[in-house]
Order: C-alpha cells, then structure tokens, then sequence
C-alpha cells in the first residue's frame, strides 16, 4: 500500500471513529432531530455560512416541534414557558461563548459579557444615558432633523424615477447611531452615501458570523488587498476610527455623547468604572446595534405600507392630525402607527435570529425533555413570531397591523392570553 493510500485511509478511518464516538455519546441523543444532528454539527454550519440558519431551525421546528436537537450539543428551543425561563431577570442561563467569538474584541463589552458580575453593572451604567426620558429631553432635535434630511432626500429623488429608501434609512440610522456615540454625525445624508467607517463595519458585522463557524478565515487578514483587509481585518480600523468617541466624551465640550455622561457619573458616584477601550468598544456595539436594526425595519416597513394602499391612506390620514411641531410623545398616542411598527418588527424585524445561552448545572426540563448541563439552547424570534399557539390570529404570516390595535377595554388583542402571561419578567 502507498504511502498516500495509508494516509487516506488513515484519515477515514479516524473521521468515521470520531463520528461514531460523537453520536455514542451525544448528550442529547434521546431528543428529536434530524439523525445527523446527534453525529455532527456541520449541517447547522453550513445553514450559518449561507444565511439560511433561522429558515433551517424554523423547518425543524415544523417537522420536529418545540424542542429540536441541531447539533450534538445544540438544541433549538420553541416553547415559550422555555423561553421565559431562559431569559427571565435573574436567569441561571448564561451566554454561551458565541458572543466573545464573534466580537472578538480586546475586550468584552455590555453586548458580550458572559459574567453577569460584570455585564449587570455595566449594564446599570449605561441604562441611564439611554433612559427614553433622557434621549427625549437630549436628542429629540437631533434625531428630527436628521429624519427630515432623509426624507427630504428620498423625495428628491422620487420626484426625478426612483428613491432609494434603503440606502436613505441605512444612513439616516448610521448618522444618528453615530452623533450618539461620538457626539457628531458621519454627515453621510449630506454626502448621500457611507463612509469607509461605515462601509468597514458592515463588513466587520457580515464575516463575523462567518468567522466565528470558520476562524481560519482570520487569515485572510494578512492578505494585503483593501477589500480583504477591510472584511477580516476591520477590528483595528474600527478601534481606531472609535478613538473619537473618548476624544469627545473626554472634552465634555458641545453636544459630546452619551459617554460624555456615562464618565461624569462614573467620577461622581462612583459606581462601575469604565476606561477609554471601553468607551470604544461600547461606542461600536451602539453604531451596530442602531444601524442595521433601524434601517432594515424601516425600509420593510416603508415596504409593507407602500404594497398596502388602504393602509397607506389610513397612515396618512392619522398623521395628518398631528401639528407641525409635534413632538415624540405625540406619536405614542397614535394606534396605527405604532400597531404598524409593531407588525413590523414581528415579520421583518432585523434580529430574527438565535439567542444562545447554557444549560446551568443540573440540567433542565424543558417541553417534557431534559437537557443535560453545558448544552446550548437556542431560542430564536422568527419563529416565535410566527407561532399561531402565540399570536390571536392564526394567519401569523399576514401583515396584520390590527392585531395590534387595542379593544374597547384598552387590551392588545395581538397575543393570546397564555402568551400574555408567558412572555412577563423577560431580560434579554
């Protein structure tokens, strides 16, 4: 036999002995799934890499029910008992190390602390510079004078064919996010495009997930062409590029940034502590937690209205009622428009995806299963949105903004009442 014979074999041999060993001791064996899913996790991978993942857990789902095994040590979780239990306040259920792999930044910020010793402070910290009362009283103007350059623009050019809404609600969302964390816009409305910060962070956001099921694509960060460097080595441009956000916090001058305050209540209570690497990197999980979310829901939201004309009309009338001044407190007491956002964010909203957290020690029963300590169980939006044991109107794949809208006795009638109970006491 051939040297390169004996190495072949040599290989099967030792894949097909770690994939029996695999499914022998699979710790979840006993649960329903796919019957690949006890040997490999390779078939939840490749739904990851190609986009497809909250599609393939949602079929598995259907065929399989509430609890699913994807992966030896991956379960997907569609109960919603399960899910209060998972995510409630206080929870044993702690992030699963996906969150530091797939920021991989020098440090973990408030997004992906996994020690809730650290993440509640920090958490706490925070809190107060985002406080609704506090954005209202501070940056109401802001966000309105930005939201008029956008539409300004989006009916610019409407009036010459074709408005772009995507790219106009992408960058109005890029330019507030921004003004926040930095204490100045990117100016990109004015420019009617995005700048390379932007442009390297969308890339940063996009491999990440990617990296994070193939980390020796992290290689690629040494290849000296700009586009791959921008995708898989965008972590030092964006730490960089963040230094303004503590530039401006630190001068306190101006308008400054939520962080401005976040350091002046750190200095004068006291309470938690927070340094320039942590400026920075909250600074980025602000621009990518406000970019994409608003400007995907937006643009779906523009979408849904447009193909709907007796909707449209029924928006417009009740906008019409408003002053010229109005202010955001003038839109809370609008029905339809906020049973609109709220339908939105139910079909289209722009983080459907898993939320993965760890079975605590002891295991736990879920749905009439158990699960053994360490697994991961992952519960994920898109389908909870679409669960007609959840949502009062069976049809869950119709955009219905009136399942939104409240009864006689000031109820939502969107959500049955066992969902009502369920979804109480939930920190995500």
């Amino acid at each position: 036999m051939s040297s390169q014979l004996l190495v072949v074999v040599l290989v099967i041999v030792i894949f097909v002995v770690k994939f029996a060993y695999t499914g022998l001791t699979c710790p979840t064996r006993h649960l329903p799934g796919p019957w690949y899913t006890r040997f490999t996790h390779y078939r939840l991978k490749r739904a990851v890499v190609t986009g497809q993942r909250i599609f393939y857990i949602d079929s598995l789902h259907k065929q399989y029910g509430p609890i699913v095994r994807l992966a030896p040590t991956e379960v997907g979780v569609a109960d919603l008992n399960a899910f209060k239990e998972i995510h409630k306040i206080g929870t044993k259920y702690m992030k699963s190390d996906w969150y530091l792999r797939l920021a991989n930044f020098p440090k973990p910020g408030v997004f992906t602390m996994l020690d809730p010793r650290e993440h509640g402070p920090r958490r706490k910290l925070l809190s107060r510079s985002f406080s609704r009362t506090y954005l209202v009283e501070n940056w109401e103007s802001v966000v309105r004078e930005k939201a008029l350059l956008a539409l300004t623009n989006i009916k610019a050019d409407a009036m010459k064919g074709t408005a772009d809404v995507y790219n106009w609600w992408m960058l109005l969302a890029s330019d507030v996010s921004a003004h926040l964390a930095f204490g100045e816009s990117f100016g990109m409305l004015e420019m009617g495009h995005a700048n390379q910060f932007i442009r390297v962070l969308k890339k940063l956001t996009m491999g990440a997930g990617i990296m994070v099921e193939m980390p020796f694509l992290r290689l690629l960060r040494f290849v000296p062409v700009t586009s791959v460097q921008e995708m898989f080595n965008a972590n030092d441009f964006i730490l960089k590029g963040a230094g303004r956000a503590v530039e401006m916090a630190r001068s306190r001058t101006g308008e400054a940034n939520i962080f401005a305050k976040v350091i002046e209540d750190c200095e004068k209570e006291g309470d938690g502590h927070i340094d320039d690497m942590d400026v920075r990197i909250e600074a980025m999980n602000v621009i990518i937690a406000g970019t994409d979310t608003t400007g995907v829901t937006l643009t779906y939201l523009t979408w849904a209205v447009l193909q709907r004309p007796d909707l449209q009309a029924a928006l417009e009338a009740e906008t019409a009622g408003l002053d010229d001044g109005f202010k955001e407190n003038d839109l809370i007491n609008l029905p339809l428009l906020n049973a609109v956002i709220e339908e939105t964010l139910r079909l289209y909203g722009a983080a459907p995806s898993s939320l993965p957290r760890v079975v605590p020690k002891g295991g736990t029963n879920f749905g009439g299963h158990y699960i053994p300590q360490g697994v991961t169980v992952d519960t994920q939006a898109y389908t909870f949105h679409r669960d007609p044991e959840i949502w009062i109107d069976p049809l869950t794949q119709v955009f219905n903004p009136q399942r939104w809208i409240a009864s006689d006795k000031g109820v939502a009638e969107a959500l049955s009442p066992a969902a009502k109970t369920a979804v109480s006491n939930i920190d995500l």
